[in-house]
């Protein structure tokens, strides 16, 4: 008989603190769930009954409708509220809409939030299940989990490989949870950018630094572009846009460099010919719409996983049964 697989607790806010066995807990969950994104009829009835609150007070395309395709692919009853359609925008706070919404009997609430900490101070002050959806710098787990899942995907694994991550790493959430989860699962982790935009202290993250895109091309088996965040910069960061793609872009001329056939993930949304190249983008080596994909059956699996379901039992929760 084997041990039940680790329990995520109540929420999901992060994967820092998660062990290499909830991760892959996750990951094993979200395996099964993807079949039923093929089906005529996209649906079973594990979540039906229960009440999921998107709060999104940050702009957003692929998380906000992954998440919402995951709920309504679970049977949950689904509930949107952006920050400028809601009484924040008259000032109510984040705790007094959450408790709000609370008292109308919800089961979880997904939030996107511009402040570091939002998700984890909202879980500590309500009883539903909280999952964050990205806050501020801090993290974006459910991405993370996804970009791990395609990694396996067409890696067979995770353990031994060597993953860097490019781009603008200081501003990034994305760029945090893939280096907790890849480090969790044996990955190398390395990340690669210009000075301005690397965190203070690299190697508290435990990651190599590269001062040369090519010198990270020529080392990793996986490669995550990240893009410019913009609207977290004030000016200085980058010279121009075309001297970030000069010395810094994923190109095709780079990538045909590379002594091994690699793999190119980039969370989106992406500014072509800045970070990456279209051929790149679009290219033999790009795995980008496979991330997107999984995305949808990740959600799936943290959403049945926080409602009490167990890894074990996804493949019959996938015919139809209830968690």
């Amino acid at each position: 008989m084997t041990d039940p697989a680790p329990s995520l607790g109540k929420d999901l806010v992060g994967l820092e603190n998660l062990t290499a066995g909830q991760i892959l807990a996750i990951l094993d969950t979200a395996e099964p769930f993807k079949e039923i994104s093929e089906r005529r009829i996209k649906k079973v009835p594990v979540l039906r009954g229960k009440t999921i609150v998107n709060l999104f007070f940050e702009a957003s395309t692929r998380t906000r409708i992954s998440f919402e395709f995951a709920e309504k692919r679970l049977s949950a009853d689904t509930v949107n509220i952006s920050s400028t359609g809601s009484s924040v925008a008259k000032g109510e706070t984040l705790v007094d809409t959450a408790r709000n919404l609370e008292a109308m009997r919800i089961d979880m609430v997904v939030i996107r939030h511009g402040a570091s900490g939002a998700a984890h101070f909202l879980a500590d002050r309500i009883p539903s299940n909280v999952v964050n959806a990205g806050d501020g710098w801090h993290e974006h787990p459910t991405q993370g989990l996804l970009d791990l899942l395609t990694i396996r995907d067409h890696r067979g694994g995770i353990d031994g490989l060597k993953v860097c991550i490019v781009g603008d790493i200081l501003h990034s959430r994305v760029a945090r949870s893939n280096i907790y989860g890849l480090r969790a699962l044996g990955a190398e982790v390395a990340i690669c950018g210009p000075k301005t935009l690397l965190p203070p202290a690299p190697e508290e993250l435990g990651c190599i630094v590269f001062p040369r895109v090519e010198e990270a091309i020529e080392w990793a088996d996986v490669v995550n572009v990240l893009r410019l965040q913009l609207e977290r910069m004030e000016a200085g960061y980058v010279p121009s846009l075309r001297e970030y793609n000069r010395i810094w872009g994923v190109s095709k001329r780079r990538l045909q460099a590379a002594p091994k056939d690699l793999l190119i993930l980039h969370p989106g949304p992406m500014n072509r010919g800045v970070e990456i190249d279209s051929d790149v983008a679009d290219g033999e080596h790009s795995v980008i719409l496979n991330q997107v994909t999984n995305g949808v059956a990740v959600r799936m699996a943290v959403l049945y996983l926080l409602a009490g379901g167990q890894p074990e039992k996804a493949e019959a929760a996938k015919q139809g049964a209830e968690a």
